[in-house]
């Protein structure tokens, strides 16, 4: 009966662990395939690069890691004005206009909408 009680035991705590484990920003969106998107425009590509790619690709500080819906899901449920606002004035961790301080609200709006789009996965 005690090997019993121990088994059961052990795989509580495994599911305990694997159901608690580290919360992100990813939402399945792997470091390596947001770091290779980029918006398609090659100007909003360049602000993009230089601009959200380091926090936005790899979920840094918390961010909302570019292409994973599940991360931005409940940021868009604010609202576009919301966000546009958010990263104009800055919030938690992103400074004020997310170090892009040359863009326009038109162009801050398009690189929020290109990175809470998840990736078009090929079919080759």
């Amino acid at each position: 009966m005690q090997i019993v009680n121990r088994l059961f035991l052990c795989m509580g705590l495994a599911l305990l662990v694997a159901a608690c484990g580290p919360s992100d920003s990813s939402g399945g969106i792997s470091p390596a395939k947001a770091l290779s998107m980029a918006p398609a425009d090659p100007d909003l590509a360049e602000l993009y690069q230089s601009s959200c790619r380091a926090c936005h690709a790899t979920a840094a500080g918390g961010a909302p890691r570019t292409g994973s819906a599940m991360a931005w899901r409940s940021r868009l449920a604010k609202g576009m004005s919301t966000l546009v606002d958010h990263t104009i004035t800055g919030f938690q961790g992103m400074p004020p206009m997310g170090l892009c301080s040359d863009c326009s609200e038109a162009e801050l709006r398009a690189l929020i909408e290109f990175m809470a789009t998840p990736p078009v996965e090929d079919d080759a």
